[in-house]
């Protein structure tokens, strides 16, 4: 591509680009102000991260979002990105301003990370591109000593023609965060490339209930397997072990890792480094609450490998998770991860039928690891799931024959965004030969709303009356309360 002179003016998608310096830049490289002809900020703004005295802020440069070559219709420059943190939701009062770069190998979207700010304190934020200004966002940071933390669990939200009640009706509570574990996407039949992946993304984006429930709260989220491959497993696809299947699935991990980072509220630390991308990490609420969040696909041991040299963390994050979990000092430790922990045996009669793509597949690894917290006497353990398109009250224990045996601890699985449940009534016929499963509920979808506390963790599982009607309020389905006092939960 040939160099461009100082002033002159690009024409790409409806956008004109009026160049501040491009003396010896390529094209790629020239820092440009444009103007727009259409709104750049179809795909909204986002926060996530939130810790006492700092936020990550994230939006997208994509005036044509659904461009089949995954660019946005933005031309290959980088465009400056002013952004402002005020204390007002007409963003007069600023205490924060700062300009990003918005970078064509990253999709133009940009990932601010904002320190220094007060704790326990709600905010407002903006972008501003050229002549084109983004939508304002409101977040918040975390006191230092919360007598409340109330989020929402959130997993599994295929594709309802854009309009999500779950989100909509989420954005209507009093929550400080959302924590997401999964299936923020589903890959399609001809998703591979770098460009499917960012369009499927930008498709997902346009749903204006996602976006709002971007806008009210911060998210915290890690990945499942459809946001690359369904059922994928570490360097393995679901399609087999082929080698030259294992050469094109490490491209499509590859390019589907980075479109997730391009698109969601994650740190710099997160940015994929062209191998894989840290996921796994920790966040602290004060004295209250610890938040582990686990990465349980890029790890896993080769699926073929007997159950007793199997692994669902890897080693290091096993490690990671448990002496965290040891050295913690807050009153509840909870476990954001993706599958569901709990043993569950669908044989209604004298056989066993697991699913091995959850932690059933991992049995060993999981007594491991159940059994290292219990050695490790970790304070109030709760475990929060997705992955299976259903609401369920779990109680792990590390002897699932006896349903005498002690409790480890409490597993929270949320129901799906908007993802059907039809094996619902497959389990429905085999709880009866899984006592230490609570609750279960198949039928409806929409999110859990926890409340924690420093004498009890409640959760309140909330339904909406189909995923794709927002104009109905979610209601209560079932609520569960773990008491300050050890592991074991009761309905509320």
């Amino acid at each position: 591509m040939g160099r461009l002179s100082r002033r002159q003016v690009l024409a790409a998608g409806g956008l004109g680009i009026f160049v501040l310096a491009t003396e010896g830049l390529s094209a790629a490289r020239v820092r440009a102000v444009p103007r727009f002809d259409s709104d750049p900020f179809t795909l909204g703004v986002a926060s996530g991260e939130p810790t006492v005295d700092g936020i990550v802020l994230w939006t997208r440069l994509a005036p044509a979002p659904l461009a089949p070559d995954g660019l946005g219709g933005m031309p290959p420059v980088t465009v400056p990105m002013e952004w402002e943190l005020a204390t007002d939701d007409r963003v007069r009062n600023v205490v924060r301003r700062g300009c990003a770069y918005a970078v064509p190998e990253l999709a133009h979207s940009v990932h601010v990370e904002v320190q220094g700010l007060d704790s326990g304190r709600e905010y407002f934020y903006r972008f501003r591109a050229g002549d084109a200004q983004s939508p304002v966002g409101r977040t918040v940071t975390m006191p230092v000593a919360p007598a409340r933390i109330r989020f929402a669990l959130a997993s599994c939200q295929v594709w309802v023609g854009g309009r999500y009640a779950s989100y909509r009706t989420m954005a209507m509570e009093d929550l400080d965060l959302v924590v997401h574990v999964g299936d923020y996407i589903y890959e399609e039949d001809a998703t591979e490339s770098l460009a499917d992946y960012r369009v499927l993304h930008a498709k997902y984006k346009t749903s204006p209930d996602l976006q709002l429930a971007h806008r009210q709260f911060p998210f915290v989220s890690t990945f499942d397997d459809h946001e690359v491959q369904n059922d994928w497993a570490a360097a393995y696809p679901s399609s087999g072990y082929d080698n030259n299947d294992q050469r094109r699935f490490a491209q499509i991990r590859r390019a589907a890792f980075q479109a997730y980072y391009e698109h969601l509220p994650l740190r710099l630390s997160a940015r994929p480094d062209g191998q894989g991308m840290r996921a796994y990490r920790r966040l602290r609420f004060g004295e209250l609450l610890e938040l582990s969040v686990l990465d349980t696909r890029q790890y896993r041991s080769d699926p073929r490998l007997p159950d007793s040299a199997a692994s669902m963390l890897g080693p290091v994050q096993e490690h990671w998770l448990l002496d965290g979990l040891a050295r913690s000092p807050t009153t509840w430790n909870a476990i954001a991860q993706q599958t569901m922990m709990a043993r569950f045996d669908y044989d209604i009669e004298s056989g066993e039928r697991l699913n091995k793509d959850q932690w059933d597949g991992f049995q060993i690894a999981r007594d491991r690891l159940l059994r290292g917290i219990a050695d490790r006497h970790v304070v109030n353990p709760v475990v929060l799931s997705g992955d299976w398109h259903s609401s369920w009250v779990n109680e792990l224990k590390i002897d699932w024959m006896n349903p005498d045996s002690p409790t480890v601890a409490t597993e929270f699985v949320g129901p799906s965004i908007s993802s059907g449940c039809p094996w619902a009534a497959d389990v429905t016929l085999a709880l009866p030969s899984n006592p230490h499963v609570r609750f279960f509920d198949g039928e409806h979808r929409g999110w859990v709303r926890c409340t924690v506390t420093p004498s009890a963790w409640r959760s309140d599982y909330r339904s909406v009356a189909s995923a794709d009607d927002t104009a109905q309020p979610a209601e209560t389905l079932t609520s569960w309360t773990v008491e300050n006092r050890g592991p074991g939960v009761e309905p509320s």
